[in-house]
């Protein structure tokens, strides 16, 4: 039998957080099982996976992001998973609240929920980027509105206001992959705009289930320094907009963007 939900951990190299991620998710309220998967394996991960009682699976597949999560998502033999980045925190009432939800919801495809921020040790929860997301996910605040496809692409149309690590995937209502190869930073937008066309629900907890990392080994912070973010941003804005709105939004969209450095 499927079990009910399982953590993914996607680890690479030697992240300094990630016993602090596992720790985390071993407090969870709800248990789930916990493995992890890397392309990068190696002593300080082994040794962290047999300390916590955690199964490693090893990508020996073609290497990368969108092909990291994807093998994540192919691992968890469950109904449900979340894919847990390396260096996040969840809250230890993550899974018993999205679950909560999720069962009170017609055909979940997705769940996710609000998120704080962790900058060199501080936690955050109120930032220029946090309450321009939660702005844009206000809709979602109403039950009703979580099957319309109209008001989750409107939310998704004005950018990706959806925290990637807090997603939690009904793996029985979508494809597999769900991630698409080609972006750097845009592969989650692509993804939700890519789940956001299908019957069912998109499922918000308006509470902050758990706390993202802003440090500047993230892949985020290293993409911020260059172009390819603008390029990303602007082909995703162009699914959803005539083209001088979406140049438009892009300028509009980086400058926001740019709370994501330290």
């Amino acid at each position: 039998m499927r079990k009910e939900h399982i953590f993914a951990i996607c680890a690479y190299k030697e992240s300094p957080y990630l016993e602090e991620c596992i720790q985390s998710l071993k407090k969870q309220t709800r248990k789930s099982q916990i493995i992890l998967v890397t392309s990068t394996p190696n002593e300080y991960i082994k040794g962290l996976c047999e300390k916590y009682g955690i199964s490693m699976f090893i990508n020996k597949g073609e290497k990368g992001i969108t092909q990291d999560w994807n093998f994540a998502y192919q691992c968890a033999d469950s109904h449900y998973v979340t894919i847990a980045h390396q260096d996040d925190i969840y809250l230890p009432e993550y899974w018993e609240k999205v679950y909560r939800h999720i069962k009170n919801s017609k055909k979940p495809l997705i769940a996710f929920g609000d998120y704080g921020e962790l900058r060199n040790g501080s936690i955050i929860t109120n930032n220029k980027l946090l309450n321009i997301k939660r702005l844009m996910l206000s809709p979602l605040r109403i039950k009703r509105l979580w099957t319309s496809k109209f008001i989750r692409r409107r939310v998704l149309s004005f950018g990706c206001a959806i925290c990637c690590p807090s997603v939690t995937f009904n793996k029985r209502c979508l494809p597999d992959p769900v991630f698409k190869d080609g972006f750097r930073s845009a592969e989650d937008w692509e993804a939700w705009e890519m789940i956001s066309m299908k019957s069912g629900s998109f499922v918000y907890v308006n509470d902050v289930i758990m706390l993202h990392r802003i440090h500047d080994g993230s892949e985020t912070s290293i993409i911020l320094k260059d172009n390819a973010r603008k390029r990303e941003d602007y082909a995703m804005f162009k699914k959803f907009w005539p083209d001088p709105i979406a140049r438009m939004l892009v300028k509009f969209y980086s400058s926001s963007e740019k709370s994501n450095e330290l």
